[in-house]
């Protein structure tokens, strides 16, 4: 992982208690997909109007994911199926801190995302649902029948964090993307790809849109949960990310 050190060396940093005061927790977000081909280009164009987060001089972090859903994935259907007003649940492990939380992410018709979370013990992780703490704030935040939710996708990915001068914008870069479905037993990966997240309070003017506009890279709509189902499990509904997943193809075998 020395290369994403060598690309963000340039840049300053940001520490994570500085950062508390940007989490955009309820925001509206913008996706786009790239390769690490074009990561180099990319940062040496933000250097000077962003920070890197940084915990202990180390400018990216590692996380691990693990998705619930129903046993048919209706949370994935509904994504899948393009549904406006859904929702994710996920249990996420912050490697470098040892940090594990129980995450709820809200997504409405006018395209913004909520997102709400409570910390759990590490160990809660593989299982949380039969944590306490876990199995309340699910019973009252989320929309599903907590006895109706298992264990699915998981996904782990490094990630680079920046926010602008003004404080206004955050992005998340993640790459190094791999995924494992613990229904299926199913991995795979997506090495090459890169996805990254603008995450504005609204749709302010921002120096990365406007760099990646330059660069013909358009906002392309793309979750990692549903990327990792359709990519771990042959049997899921998959009409609408067959097109996506040409484009991806095409995008990394340039």
């Amino acid at each position: 992982m020395c290369v994403l050190d060598d690309l963000l060396q340039d840049f300053q940093t940001i520490s994570l208690e500085e950062m508390k005061s940007v989490k955009l927790m309820n925001r509206v977000d913008s996706k786009y997909l790239v390769t690490l081909s074009q990561l180099p280009e990319i940062l040496s164009q933000l250097k000077s109007d962003y920070l890197a987060q940084a915990r202990n001089g180390k400018k990216y972090a590692h996380y691990q994911t693990l998705y619930y859903d129903t046993p048919d994935v209706q949370m994935y259907v509904a994504h899948q199926d393009g549904k406006l007003t859904r929702q994710k649940l996920r249990a996420r492990i912050y490697c470098e801190t040892q940090e594990c939380f129980c995450e709820i992410k809200n997504k409405n018709n006018k395209k913004r995302t909520k997102k709400k979370r409570t910390q759990l013990p590490i160990e809660a992780y593989d299982n949380m649902l039969t944590n306490e703490t876990a199995r309340a704030f699910v019973t009252d935040k989320l929309h599903y029948h907590v006895e109706n939710l298992m264990p699915q996708v998981e996904n782990s990915f490094d990630r680079i964090t920046l926010v602008n001068n003004q404080r206004t914008e955050r992005l998340t870069i993640d790459s190094h993307i791999a995924f494992h479905n613990r229904v299926t037993g199913i991995s795979n990966s997506i090495p090459e790809l890169v996805i990254i997240e603008l995450k504005q309070d609204g749709n302010c003017p921002s120096f990365f849109k406007k760099l990646l506009e330059n660069m013909r890279i358009r906002p392309k709509r793309v979750s990692k949960y549903c990327l990792g189902t359709v990519l771990t499990r042959p049997d899921a509904k998959m009409n609408r990310y067959k097109r996506k997943l040409r484009y991806i193809n095409r995008l990394i075998n340039k």
